[in-house]
Order: structure tokens, then C-alpha cells, then sequence
């Protein structure tokens, strides 16, 4: 059974006998997040949401993930961990949430592209691997088991899915700790660094498909795209480091669209869960339906 917030604070010894103040956090789309201070001092409470499971979502890889990033600087610290109901209580970090807006600013894919090589090359190891080709064959199994409505025409469109793992398996990069789910919510800009929050889709993948994951949800166009590849690997821009990211910014459309389906069936939080399917469906389609998708493909297996 979920437990409640008053009950979680219960549970924490060191703040018996303490004041403690509790404000429900906006913005979570499978957890409740609670905003606590403790004696002037403040922390965030994550309480699991119902039927992850049907999402993938892995709590104790979460849990070993998210440490790994407090530990390396660029994620929260966790204070308290409850290992039975997998709640985490973390460190607040001071500083602004960002938005898409803020993170289309002069120089932002540069900071981005920075924070995201300190998680992936000071970060240790993650616990699990992520695939989005895999998590796809995932989803679209909870799809058909519990008759779930996606978009039309989707399985039309697996078999270029197919094309660009195949192109991306002819040089593959090494995995690293990416955290491949990189809305604008979940970094926060501390005045010195932009940090990383919410590590549940976290695991060692290619690090392009972090770099691509955000500057598609950033909707960062052409310059953006190429000032953040060449802040990640150097000038010039290496056209199959390009192509990689462009293609997985295809792939985090193509797969968080079968998310969105399903939480639109499930979730009891009140989000247009649907719209935000067919937001991204338009997205992936209208890439992998320009004239410029066949020379991505070349240029990542070139």
C-alpha cells in the first residue's frame, strides 16, 4: 500500500519532535513530490505512483541511480531512504526550475551539453542498461495486453524504427549513465551548474540519445541542435554525431509516445495524457517523412 505523506514523516526518526511544514510540488507525472522543511531545513519527499510497473519503471535502479549523481554533483543528494515502500527523501536543491523558454536562451545548449558530460563521464556506472528500441517492444506488449489506443498508423512506422538501429548499431558508442528523460522540469539551475532531477527512466546508454532527448523536448532548432553537439564533442561538428542525435530525438518521440498512450488509459493524475501522445506521434512522423531522414541514416553509419 502507498503511503500517505504524514505517514512517511512519521517514519523519519530525526525529525520527531521537530517542525515540520509539508507543501504538495506540482509538475509529477507518475510520483507525488512533497516539498518538507524541517526545522528551517528543506528536502523533497517522492512517493511512488500506482501501476509503474505497466511503464517500466525500476524504483531500486532509480534509488542506485540517483546517488550515483548526488555522489557526482550534478543529481540530488539523498538524505533518507525507505526500502520497503521505495521513497526517497532528497536534499532540496535551491534554484530555478527551468522551462523550455529558459533553456531556448543565448548559450543554454552549451550549459546543458556540460551538465550532461559531468553525468556521463564523472557519474558511476548505473545499475541498469537502457534501450529505447527495447523499452518500444515493451510498451507496445502492454499496448496489446491491455488494449491501450495509440496512435493511428504506428506500426506502419516500426519499420523505420528498424532502419535507424540498424544505422546505429554499425558504429555504436560506448554506454555511459544517461538520464534519458530530459524535460525542461527536470533541470534546475543552482546559479552555478544546471542539475539533474528524476532519474526514473535513468540507465548506461549511448550518449546521444541524452543529447537528443533534450533538444527535442527543448524544441531546439538547427543552430541550438548544432551548438549543443559541438559543445558535447568539439568543433567542428561531427556529421555522424549529428545524425545520432538526430535520430534520437526521433526515437525519444517514437517511444514516449506509447508512455503518454499509456498513462492516458491508466494514470489517475489529471493530465491530457492523450494530447500528449499525439503531440509527439506529429512530432516523430513529420521527421521520419522529411527528405532529410535517409541522409541521417547514412550519416550515422558512415
Amino acid at each position: 500500500m502507498t503511503l500517505t505523506i504524514e505517514q512517511v514523516v512519521e517514519q523519519i526518526t530525526d525529525w520527531k519532535e521537530k517542525s515540520v511544514t509539508v507543501q504538495p510540488l506540482s509538475g509529477g507525472l507518475t510520483n507525488k513530490n512533497y516539498r518538507v522543511e524541517v526545522d528551517g531545513r528543506l528536502y523533497v519527499v517522492r512517493i511512488p505512483g500506482t501501476s509503474t510497473e505497466l511503464l517500466a519503471i525500476d524504483k531500486i535502479n532509480e534509488y542506485h541511480n540517483t546517488r550515483a549523481t548526488g555522489d557526482s554533483g550534478v543529481g540530488p543528494t539523498i538524505a533518507y531512504y525507505l526500502p520497503t515502500s521505495k521513497i526517497m527523501i532528497l536534499d532540496y536543491i535551491h534554484g530555478q526550475t527551468m522551462t523550455i523558454s529558459d533553456l531556448q536562451a543565448p548559450t543554454m545548449p552549451t550549459r546543458i551539453a556540460q551538465s550532461l558530460k559531468t553525468l556521463h563521464n564523472k557519474t558511476s556506472r548505473f545499475k541498469n542498461d537502457f534501450n529505447m528500441f527495447r523499452l518500444i517492444e515493451y510498451y507496445l506488449k502492454i499496448v496489446d495486453k491491455h488494449q491501450v489506443n495509440i496512435p493511428i498508423g504506428y506500426h506502419k512506422y516500426l519499420q523505420l524504427v528498424e532502419r535507424i538501429e540498424a544505422s546505429m548499431q554499425r558504429h555504436p558508442l560506448q554506454t555511459v549513465p544517461c538520464h534519458n528523460d530530459l524535460l525542461a522540469e527536470n533541470y534546475i539551475d543552482d546559479g552555478s551548474i544546471l542539475r539533474l532531477i528524476d532519474f526514473e527512466y535513468s540507465g548506461n546508454n549511448d550518449p546521444t540519445f541524452d543529447l537528443g532527448n533534450t533538444c527535442q523536448e527543448q524544441q531546439y532548432d538547427e543552430s541550438r541542435i548544432i551548438e549543443m553537439c559541438e559543445a558535447y564533442f568539439g568543433k567542428p561538428c561531427l556529421m555522424d554525431k549529428l545524425a545520432r542525435m538526430k535520430l534520437n530525438m526521433i526515437m525519444s518521440d517514437v517511444g514516449w509516445t506509447l508512455w503518454a498512450a499509456i498513462q492516458a488509459k491508466f494514470s489517475v493524475i489529471e493530465f491530457d495524457f492523450w494530447s500528449w501522445a499525439i503531440e509527439r506521434w506529429s512530432r516523430a512522423t513529420t521527421k521520419m517523412d522529411s527528405s532529410d531522414f535517409e541522409q541521417w541514416l547514412t550519416d550515422c553509419s558512415s
